[in-house]
């Protein structure tokens, strides 16, 4: 096998990331390209997508999102992603098993083991083809059927036995409220898949994030046994030796750059997949970095990337009058790197400055180093 080294294995993450360069891609593309962005809250695809794709404007996010060809939907790893909405009626069933697992591992778990799977999602499909509904009021009506259980438990398991998307105005730009629910199937007014590639989704995602293991997909999707996908595919791959001896796959057309390729500073979203769609994420993020980055509910925070790595962290805060984009850093910044640094979190506080509402005042702030 040939070897691929750390920092080359990071040049080729980046541009498959579309963060070696804002890619010229539209909007739609480069949310199919990257086979979704992790969307529990709804804005920071917006950023992940700024950061990505040149010229990007909320506006063209925000239609993709009303005219429905793209949805917010939990898929990978049972967190609510936004996805193309081809790539949701393919995606969604085959990560079945991973949503059914997270919910009988929840706190809903032990509710819900006298209750029919099958028939409940039946019903509650019957109310949502009435109409959409919020969680709670899907919730209420799941009741009346099921008085003994928990209700906030039968909107749960109706939110894994049914591929639910959560309708605009929720995930429009600047706009708030409670997620609307449908059915995919109503939704986009196609069927899903009933027979989901596993093996599409492995090739999917290597054009997206690899090199990588079978431990690294795995991670990304929630799906265990890969190693069997793998091996079936294994004459579609190319093999190479990562950093430690692991052996990471890759498409053969793939791009590697060389890794002595520069790499812009660049400000990922909260939760944004590059850091969280991998089994050892040493690539971008080292584990000291990741301590100090993540707090200890698992919340993600903005992150910023020097010479292709984690440096630090970033976070908007608004008053009513006043906005400030604070960079924080967890090691001093090269001063080469510094004036970059600047001009990228000023140029994002602009880009959030897009939305209704804003403050007129807005400044960024670089605190002294972490410790």
């Amino acid at each position: 096998m040939d070897r691929i080294s750390a920092r080359a294995l990071n040049r080729a993450t980046l541009a498959r990331q579309m963060l070696l360069a804002r890619a010229t891609a539209t909007p739609l593309d480069a949310v199919r390209a990257l086979i979704g962005l992790q969307a529990q809250a709804p804005f920071p695809p917006y950023f992940g997508l700024w950061s990505r794709v040149a010229d990007f404007r909320a506006d063209d996010l925000g239609d993709l999102i009303a005219d429905r060809s793209v949805v917010r939907i939990p898929a990978m790893r049972s967190t609510v992603h936004l996805m193309a909405t081809d790539d949701a009626r393919e995606i969604r069933p085959l990560v079945q098993p991973v949503l059914e697992r997270a919910l009988r591992s929840s706190m809903f778990g032990r509710a819900l083991r006298e209750v029919d799977p099958v028939a409940l999602a039946s019903r509650a499909r019957a109310l949502l083809d009435e109409a959409p509904r919020t969680g709670a009021a899907l919730a209420a009506a799941l009741a009346s059927a099921y008085p003994d259980v928990d209700p906030t438990a039968l909107s749960n398991a109706a939110r894994t036995h049914l591929p639910l998307v959560q309708i605009p105005p929720r995930g429009l730009w600047g706009r708030s409220g409670q997620p609307v629910l449908a059915t995919l199937e109503s939704w986009s007014g196609a069927p899903c898949a009933t027979q989901p590639s596993p093996e599409a989704a492995v090739l999917r995602y290597l054009a997206a994030f690899g090199p990588a293991t079978v431990a690294d997909v795995q991670a990304w999707s929630g799906l265990t046994r890969l190693a069997e996908v793998v091996d079936r595919i294994k004459d579609r791959l190319v093999m190479l030796a990562g950093p430690g001896g692991a052996t990471l796959y890759d498409l053969p057309d793939a791009p590697r750059p060389d890794e002595d390729v520069p790499a812009p500073v660049r400000m990922l979203a909260e939760f944004d997949n590059l850091t969280l769609s991998y089994a050892d994420r040493g690539r971008v993020l080292s584990d000291e970095d990741r301590r100090r980055a993540y707090t200890v509910n698992g919340i993600v925070p903005g992150l910023l990337l020097v010479d292709g790595v984690v440096h630090g962290t970033w976070k908007i805060t608004r008053s009513r009058s006043s906005a400030t984009l604070t960079v924080v850093p967890f090691r001093p910044i090269p001063r080469r790197h510094r004036s970059n640094v600047e001009a990228e979190a000023q140029a994002l506080l602009d880009f959030a400055a897009t939305a209704p509402g804003f403050p007129a005042e807005r400044s960024v702030v670089l605190t002294a180093v972490l410790v």
